[in-house]
């Protein structure tokens, strides 16, 4: 690969945004293109097999215009129901986001952790099958939360949102007694890839110290192998944004942080 490589990060909305910062900060060799398909967002409002039926031909076209050397479903959602999918369609490079059960389990010292993702995520067989192989002994709380993921794309638009009603989604994450250090939650995974948007604001809600698990820098970190050596004396590459509803995001100041100080085309 002589060419600055191109890398398309994909997400039903803008939280894959924290996927594509790390990405950004690992390959800054790269050109990127973040698409949301706004037009279909939140995927949780929608059965499998309509997310199947709308991202497999959906990422064929992306993949025709964008010719990207490797794309990123920087989504929990599309990853559990479609990887398998796209990487039988297409020959390019795929790399998902799973929900880090194996390394919260790892790291977790009370054997006590949780998974809050979207309600389709926590429940698809295949969150289940990583809690099987991969808990290695620990209690693992599945919390569905049904806002989370909007509440987060609100208040990255400048929407006011309140503590009451993140804090709701969240409460069910912290299991055990909050006086007894040794045996309560002490690690959360963040299976929803906009979380992350809120976790300062998570932090200061939760009832008690945790560990959050965020995939980005892992993700960032496979990306980066994939595509082999950084090309050296290329310049900051270029960016683009793109809705799938065709609106215009409207948001250069909230997003040129996440794509490194990119202006967007």
């Amino acid at each position: 690969m002589t060419n600055s490589p191109t890398i398309l990060v994909f997400d039903s909305g803008l939280g894959g945004l924290t996927v594509l910062r790390e990405v950004v900060a690992a390959r800054p060799d790269a050109h990127f293109t973040y698409v949301a398909d706004d037009a279909f967002f939140p995927y949780g409002h929608h059965s499998e097999d309509e997310i199947i039926a709308r991202v497999v031909p959906l990422m064929g076209e992306l993949i025709g215009t964008h010719d990207p050397d490797l794309v990123v479903i920087a989504c929990n959602t599309a990853s559990t129901l479609v990887l398998s999918r796209l990487r039988a369609a297409y020959s390019v490079p795929f790399v998902g986001t799973v929900p880090a059960i194996k390394p919260a389990c790892a790291r977790s010292k009370t054997r006590r952790i949780s998974v809050l993702g979207t309600k389709g995520t926590v429940k698809r067989e295949y969150t289940k099958a990583l809690i099987r192989d991969f808990a290695l002994g620990c209690e693992v709380t599945l919390v569905g939360s049904p806002e989370l993921a909007s509440l987060a794309e609100r208040e990255l638009s400048g929407q006011a949102i309140s503590d009451r009603d993140v804090l709701a989604e969240l409460t069910p994450c912290f299991v055990g007694d909050a006086a007894d250090s040794t045996s309560r939650t002490d690690t959360v995974v963040l299976a929803c890839t906009h979380y992350p948007l809120l976790l300062d604001r998570l932090v200061r809600l939760a009832p008690w110290p945790v560990e959050w698990i965020d995939p980005a820098p892992a993700i960032a970190r496979r990306v980066s192998d994939l595509l082999g050596p950084h090309i050296d004396g290329v310049a900051q590459s270029s960016a683009e944004m793109i809705f799938t509803s065709n609106r215009a995001h409207g948001l250069g100041a909230i997003l040129t942080p996440f794509f490194g100080g990119r202006a967007l085309a």
